[in-house]
């Protein structure tokens, strides 16, 4: 009883530490695919919003009711 044992104490964020993270392989396929989803992604929303744009602008310059004496 003599001989000390020592007692190693591991706290919560030591723990965290050393766990390496899971490394995703991410091949030169799908990086060229996320760019390319991207860059659909800017094309759609650039699309969608001159569809908006332009269809503001045509009720604007041609409205629903138009006068009699204008046609």
């Amino acid at each position: 009883m003599s001989e000390k044992k020592t007692i190693r104490v591991i706290k919560k964020d030591e723990r965290t530490r050393k766990q390496k993270p899971v490394v995703k392989e991410v091949t030169p396929r799908q990086t060229a695919r996320e760019m390319v989803q991207t860059v659909t992604n800017w094309v759609n929303e650039l699309q969608q919003k001159r569809r908006v744009e332009t269809a503001n602008a045509i009720k604007l310059m041609l409205p629903e009711n138009p006068r009699a004496s204008e046609a």
